[in-house]
């Protein structure tokens, strides 16, 4: 929950905006402000105080304990410019806090913590329990001291600006290791328990029994992701109370699932009890992984664990039409997330200064899409964090679609929209979409050209609009003409065309002619033609097509 707090009437009309906007995350704490922060302070885990950063510091230095445990506090000033981190920018996320009400109260986000400055991760910021010397760490990255990556589990974590070579370690690592003088461990949520239990098994039991098989084998608590067991056991109170001593969620599976898992140690007992022979071990394997810890016993409990390598992440991500205010938060978001980027090295020059130290870069010139696909999938699988770049939107002639043929269920996807350039064209032009379109490319480098006349014509008998990509080059000269032709056996020479080449960029152009009146020697590559239906008209010198055609027919 988030707090808010605020002393005057500007203050309040923009905490009231937050509250608007966030009804189920934020609470309003009225009266005196001192009771009101006092208040809150120990009541939410993120406050935003509508007052001067002096009078908030007066007002929480008595109350700060510890910065993994005190709440995140954002100040904003009366007139709604900055959203400053004042506490707990890391630790109680108030760095994101700020970031998230200064994009929606239009207020600038002040971010002072030393990574976050830099453009780089804090070790303390990652997801995942860490230990060992933060600050030495943290300290020997921002002055560029080489600091090495090593990492024992595959694991898709952001860009760190390591080293091959050097004094200090971050260590990202499931086995129960201290951490050196100037290392940090990253406990990965890697390690699956099983577990099985005779009904009233004492939670002690089961506790006891999974923490002495993570203490032989070596295997941090820490890294624990999830005890796992059959459906019969989902209530079973001992497994249960395990599960919530250690934090972890317990995740059942019906018996018949269970039963289909090869396993090493199967039996007869929990067959008869509960439909399969075994439910420790293949619990823990229903997903896959490497079994460390075959099936333990106590008196009255099971278990086995299973390292689970991170699953690898491809994020396919859409640039936009090439402006950076048509850039998405989501896609920027993605972007400072990966390891590695791959993309069309041109592409890669719009965004370069929006990666995070340390980003790998795998960029390839034009005609290597296949190629870039592949590559960004294997990155995924070796458990990296990737993003595929592509401009407009990555799943419209764009990167999208040869990925995801690559790609199979053994890593997560994720797909970022983006502005078209249909969109983007559109939107230069008027409103030549508002009613059904269609977007057709005229290369034939994948398509047959007797596939794409047959889909222009289509779209000619269906009296749509249409918007054509890759329209014209140096080496394709006839397409557009033929494509243009085929459209005026159907619709009149006064049809209003649009022409937009970079759109959003600082060397955009535009025009509406007719298709009468177009010279397809004046478009290229970098083009897109949008021509009208029977009912687009140009009013005001702008392309719209009518959402109906009521008003033109009561205009008659």
């Amino acid at each position: 929950m988030i707090g808010l707090i605020s002393a005057t009437a500007a203050g309040a009309a923009a905490r009231d905006r937050l509250a608007a906007a966030w009804p189920d995350r934020t609470r309003v704490y009225e009266g005196p402000v001192g009771d009101a922060v006092r208040a809150a302070f120990a009541e939410c885990e993120q406050l935003v105080c509508f007052l001067a950063t002096g009078a908030v510091v007066r007002l929480v230095a008595p109350l700060l304990d510890d910065k993994r445990t005190d709440p995140g506090v954002v100040c904003v000033d009366e007139g709604g410019r900055f959203a400053v981190p004042l506490v707990g920018g890391h630790g109680g996320g108030a760095n994101e806090l700020a970031r998230e009400v200064g994009e929606l109260l239009g207020a600038e986000p002040v971010v002072t913590t030393a990574t976050d400055a830099v453009g780089l991760p804090g070790l303390d910021t990652l997801g995942l329990p860490c230990e060992g010397a933060v600050a030495a760490v943290s300290r020997a990255l921002l002055d560029g001291e080489p600091v090495v990556l090593e990492a024992e589990v595959p694991w898709p974590l952001p860009a760190l600006p390591t080293a091959a070579h050097g004094s200090y370690t971050v260590r990202l690592t499931d086995r129960a290791v201290r951490a050196g003088e100037r290392e940090v461990l990253l406990r990965p949520p890697s390690l699956v328990v099983g577990v099985g239990a005779s009904k009233g098994a004492p939670a002690e039991e089961v506790l006891g029994l999974v923490e002495q098989a993570l203490r032989e084998a070596g295997l941090s608590a820490r890294s624990v992701a999830e005890l796992a067991t059959v459906d019969a056991k989902a209530g079973e109170p001992g497994i249960v109370a395990a599960a919530g001593r250690l934090g972890v969620p317990l995740v059942t599976y019906p018996a018949a699932e269970l039963a289909a898992v090869d396993v090493p140690n199967p039996s007869a007992a929990p067959l008869a009890a509960v439909g399969t022979p075994s439910v420790a071990e293949a619990a823990a394997l229903l997903r896959g992984g490497e079994l460390l810890v075959p099936k333990r016993k106590s008196a009255m409990a099971t278990c086995a664990v299973v390292r689970r390598p991170g699953r690898g992440r491809l994020a396919v991500v859409g640039l936009g039409p090439g402006a950076r205010d048509l850039l998405t938060p989501r896609a920027k978001a993605e972007l400072r997330r990966a390891s590695v980027l791959v993309g069309l090295d041109q592409y890669v020059d719009q965004i370069r200064d929006l990666l995070r130290p340390g980003t790998r870069i795998l960029e390839s010139g034009l005609g290597a899409e296949e190629e870039r696909a592949r590559t960004a999938v294997a990155e995924a699988r070796g458990g990296r964090a990737v993003a595929l770049i592509g401009s407009g939107d990555a799943g419209v002639y764009a990167m999208a679609s040869p990925a995801l043929a690559e790609a199979s269920d053994d890593i997560d996807v994720v797909g970022v929209p983006g502005v078209t350039a249909a969109l983007a064209a559109g939107a230069i032009l008027g409103a030549p979409l508002g009613h059904d379109h269609v977007s057709i490319s005229l290369s034939d480098l994948h398509t047959p050209w007797e596939v794409i006349e047959r889909r222009v014509r289509a779209a000619a008998e269906a009296d749509l609009v249409v918007t054509f990509y890759n329209p014209r080059s140096r080496g394709r000269d006839w397409q557009l003409p033929k494509a243009l032709a085929i459209l005026a056996e159907r619709r009149e020479p006064a049809t209003p065309v649009g022409v937009v080449r970079n759109a959003s960029r600082p060397d955009e152009s535009s025009r509406v002619t007719t298709l009468a009146g177009l010279d397809p020697a004046t478009v290229d590559m970098m083009t897109v033609v949008t021509v009208g239906n029977t009912a687009t008209r140009e009013i005001a010198g702008r392309m719209v097509t009518p959402r109906g055609y009521r008003w033109q027919e009561e205009a008659q």
